[in-house]
């Protein structure tokens, strides 16, 4: 069964601000990697299916499926890389309380994905600010 985590997303107030931000920041070759301290010693279930899901400004609003976890360096250096799909999911607005670092979250606790079609006739601007305002 896969485990995903939850991690504050700092510096972005929207989805659309991670996403530029990894334009300009981000990896040459596409490639979406979230640095921690700590290697999450359930590694295995997040690779097997897991996501890591974004909370901005108390709202999780998005998730990116985790294709690897990986422990980089030794000793006091260790350091963890979380390999991202770049494909961002966003998923229904579930409000979230701040925390340090990352969580582990349950797959019965982690929020739907959204599609297009959960908001029917309804404009796409209006749907996209209607998610980011955590309405829908």
């Amino acid at each position: 069964m896969p485990l995903h985590l939850i991690k504050l997303c700092v510096g972005a107030a929207s989805v659309e601000d991670l996403l530029q931000w990894h334009r300009i920041h981000g990896d040459p070759d596409g490639h979406w990697t979230m640095r921690t301290r700590q290697t999450p010693k359930r590694a295995a279930e997040l690779v097997d299916g897991g996501s890591l899901y974004r909370v901005f400004k108390g709202v999780i609003l998005c998730r990116q499926a985790i294709l690897a976890v990986n422990t980089v360096g030794e000793g006091p250096n260790a350091r963890c890389e979380v390999t991202l799909d770049p494909e961002t999911v966003r998923v229904a607005p579930t409000p979230r309380r701040a925390f340090q670092g990352w969580r582990y979250l349950e797959p019965k606790d982690a929020p739907e994905d959204l599609s297009i079609e959960s908001f029917g006739d309804l404009p796409q601007e209006l749907a996209r600010q209607l998610r980011e305002a955590g309405a829908w």
